[in-house]
């Protein structure tokens, strides 16, 4: 743990033993790999934890340190859950006062009464990832017990002090019990969005062997349900397919969703023209609150003719992976997104043709767009991924693709029930033409 080559040395010339730093803490502090293993523990954690370095080191937190089995105590679930949210998160959780019993040592089965303040803090690598949790506690067990005798009767007065300390050790447990009850509601609201979301898309089971589909939900509690695909035959040799994007998020840009995309699927079965279809919805759109901003693309396969004639508002373009792995870039014609324009005019729409043996793609912006970065570098990133997978099937190529661009997303079909993954919604669709 020597820092022999730090960036600029060291004033003096002076090597810091990063080792001997952590074991001199004065605060007790434990280290857990992603698996919840303890690595390491200071000389304060093992002092105040009655417990070895040699029984620590290599086992599970909680089989070293299991709940009370007098079932008075969740300590061992809370510190759970706060270590696989900062794992799921990468993000610091400071938690609240737990009551945490401590088996004693040597004596089976008796639980001492004991209180404490955790801190769960990541350590990440060059790439985000969680690679070490630093677990930091304060025992409290001393305060709890004089504030608890100060409230028993005479003789047991807290200094003014230590009865602030007690007063916001009491209120922050209060807040933490809030906190729990949120992430609970949250969790509850999610899974009904995405309930929600199963029933206005189609499945993912299609009738056509030569298309595929795919829907990721972000990976927030709310962050569900603002993007949608469809696909349906208009005919013998003519095909629908479409990608649209919602702004916003939860249930509600479920409910606008799932009206666009009636709208839209009723509007070029009755046109068969995509502009035609997307100039309806979006005179459609000023009708439905939430729905203005909204990106569609709509194409219209030619099976017949070997044509595609797409229509897009302000949505990303469709990719055309050619026989020989060339990828075009459909951006021929682009208008506004849904009320972002006069929506009295007409749309626009191109007509390319295709080799047979060619495949279209169509997605949302949750498959290219990152923090941070500009959305070509996605968007080339994604032709990159298309165009190495393009001899695969349709369903081949589809999880390839997400592999590629969505690599700490939940795999398995439709990807609709992890909570993992992407900051926002992923439609994707692809057809072997």
């Amino acid at each position: 743990m020597n820092d022999r080559d730090a960036p600029g040395g060291r004033p003096g010339g002076i090597e810091i033993d990063f080792r001997q730093v952590f074991q001199a803490l004065p605060s007790p502090v434990l280290l857990l790999g992603p698996d919840l293993v303890m690595i390491d523990a200071n000389r304060a954690y093992v002092a105040v934890s009655g417990r070895g370095v040699d029984e620590l080191r290599g086992r599970m937190i909680f089989d070293v340190f299991p709940d009370n089995p007098d079932g008075r105590t969740k300590g061992a679930r809370s510190l759970r859950a706060s270590l696989e949210r900062v794992l799921a998160t990468g993000e610091r959780d400071s938690m609240a006062l737990q009551k945490y019993d401590v088996e004693v040592p040597g004596r089976p089965g008796v639980f001492a009464e004991r209180y404490w303040s955790p801190v769960n803090i990541p350590v990440l690598d060059d790439e985000g990832r969680v690679v070490l949790v630093v677990h930091r506690v304060e025992e409290v067990t001393a305060l709890v017990n004089a504030q608890a005798a100060a409230a028993a009767g005479p003789g047991g007065v807290l200094s003014r002090k230590d009865a602030m300390a007690a007063d916001l050790l009491t209120r922050s447990l209060e807040l933490q019990e809030i906190n729990e009850e949120l992430r609970t509601a949250h969790a509850r609201t999610h899974q009904v969005a995405v309930i929600l979301q199963r029933a206005m898309l189609p499945g993912t089971a299609l009738p056509h062997p030569f298309a595929a589909v795919r829907y990721r939900p972000a990976a927030g509690f709310l962050n569900v349900c603002g993007d949608w695909y469809d696909l349906f035959d208009l005919g013998t040799d003519r095909l629908a397919a479409a990608v649209g994007d919602v702004v916003g998020h939860g249930l509600e840009a479920a409910g606008v969703m799932g009206q666009l995309r009636s709208a839209l699927c009723a509007a070029v079965r009755a046109t068969g023209r995509p502009a035609a279809a997307l100039t309806t919805l979006a005179q459609h759109a000023h009708t439905v609150e939430g729905a203005l901003a909204t990106t569609v693309v709509q194409a219209v396969i030619d099976r017949a003719g070997r044509t595609i004639t797409y229509s897009r508002a302000g949505h990303p373009p469709p990719l055309l992976a050619r026989p020989d792995g060339g990828v075009d870039v459909l951006d021929a014609v682009v208008d506004p997104p849904l009320g972002a324009g006069d929506d009295t005019l007409p749309r626009t729409q191109a007509t390319v043709p295709y080799p047979a043996g060619s495949t279209l793609v169509l997605y949302s912006d949750g498959l290219i767009e990152r923090r941070d970065e500009d959305i070509d570098l996605g968007l080339r990133r994604l032709c990159d991924s298309v165009g190495r997978h393009h001899a695969l099937g349709p369903e081949q190529l589809a999880d390839a693709v997400l592999a590629d661009l969505l690599p700490d997303s939940p795999d398995g079909p439709g990807g609709l029930d992890g909570l993992d993954g992407p900051d926002d919604d992923t439609a994707l669709v692809v057809i072997r033409l």
